[in-house]
């Protein structure tokens, strides 16, 4: 079960290849066009982080998504899908490419990323705080399997305990549906490969994802109230109230966003993009990571301090 669990979060992290596919040019219609405000004010009554910067004639509408919004959760997709309609192009997110072999092979080496070294316990390796935290999450339970697993299994294990909708309608579905439909021209501002996370996940040693196991365990504890926080912040525009949620900081932390040599690709991929974006002429729609947007010295950080200003929501807590 453990083997099937594992190979289906890997899938899922590194299926979206599809969504980011470049389509053709949308053809000629004789529909006036808008104006750059109107798609600015059209996509802001989506009720979800936006942000707008200019640079000369050009224009990139960043969306700040999130994971695990669930699927009758009331926001309100359908000005996001006239804003993306009325954009000359769309960025998406990093996307992941697994070939059969790379799951095969995760397959083959799965008691490697799912079982401490002989000998070991999840004691070796957490503090006594985090330890008893573990203690009072599995008690009662009668399986003590849980001893031998390495960090990152056992973040995986109590995200359940969070309330997080893994099937969610997230914001990057809505957007490339739309696009995809209508023959808009979109590309994945980057592209990391199956084997590259393989790779990570069997060399890295357990501590590698201590941070995501405390973090998970704090998220774990507040349940499903914590996750209906995050949501409700990120629906009302308070950005640095989810990013300072335990939940949204467990999953940047975790497996495969917290991939030490993803992280920082990541970020940097979206950089490049996002400056790219701004030598171009019209309207660009990107839908991003709203943490990759607005921690610190991320993206909007980044774009004012090259001098640009970033309109939207404030993305630092309050008294930065």
């Amino acid at each position: 079960m453990k083997s099937l669990f594992l190979t289906l979060v890997f899938s899922a992290a590194l299926g979206g290849a599809a969504v980011a596919q470049t389509a053709p040019p949308p053809a000629p219609t004789a529909e006036a066009p808008a104006s750059v405000d109107d798609i600015v004010v059209v996509a802001r009554r989506a009720g979800l982080p936006i942000w707008t910067v200019d640079r000369g004639d050009s224009t990139v509408i960043l969306v700040g998504s999130i994971s695990g919004v669930p699927r009758n959760y009331e926001w309100r997709p359908e000005a996001l899908e006239q804003a993306t309609l009325r954009s000359q192009r769309v960025l998406y997110p990093i996307e992941g490419r697994a070939s059969p072999a790379d799951v095969l092979r995760l397959i083959w080496r799965i008691r490697t990323i799912t079982r401490l070294p002989d000998g070991r316990t999840i004691a070796d390796y957490a503090s006594p705080e985090l330890m008893a935290q573990l203690e009072a999450l599995h008690a009662g339970e009668r399986s003590q399997n849980w001893r031998r697993e390495p960090p990152l299994i056992q973040s995986l294990d109590l995200m359940d305990r969070t309330g997080l909708e893994r099937r969610g309608r997230a914001v990057v579905g809505v957007v490339s549906d739309k696009a995809r439909r209508a023959r808009i021209p979109g590309d994945a501002v980057g592209v990391v490969r199956g084997d590259e996370l393989i790779d990570g996940l069997l060399t890295a040693p357990p501590e590698t994802y201590l941070a995501c196991l405390a973090m998970t365990v704090e998220a774990a504890q507040a349940g499903p109230e914590g996750a209906a926080r995050r949501l409700d912040d990120w629906s009302h525009l308070r950005v640095a109230a989810v990013l300072a949620n335990p939940l949204d900081q467990a999953l940047n932390l975790c497996w495969p966003s917290g991939d030490p040599e993803v992280a920082p690709m990541l970020r940097q991929k979206w950089l490049e993009a996002t400056d790219q974006a701004l030598g171009q002429p019209g309207v660009t729609l990107a839908v991003a990571p709203l943490r990759v947007l607005a921690e610190p010295d991320g993206v909007l950080d980044r774009l004012e301090a090259a001098g640009l200003d970033p309109r939207g929501p404030e993305w630092r807590p309050v008294g930065e």
